[in-house]
């Protein structure tokens, strides 16, 4: 739990990669690094059906706010 950062090179191109999780405790936090973000990866547990519905609710609400 918790989040946790990598920085990587493609290329000439460097990226600063965060892993912010996706528990409800941490959520709130998630707004302190959207701003500055050039790019979004929204992973799914595509297994995890009975959440498949608070996932679809919480990117809904994601791209509506940020």
């Amino acid at each position: 739990m918790g989040f946790n950062m990598e920085s990587l090179k493609y290329n000439n191109i460097n990226f600063q990669v965060w892993d912010l999780g996706g528990q409800t405790t941490v959520r709130p936090y998630w707004k302190c690094y959207y701003p500055n973000a050039k790019a979004v990866v929204f992973v799914i547990d595509s297994s995890d059906k009975k959440r498949i519905e608070t996932v679809k609710n919480q990117l809904d609400y994601l791209m509506k706010v940020y």
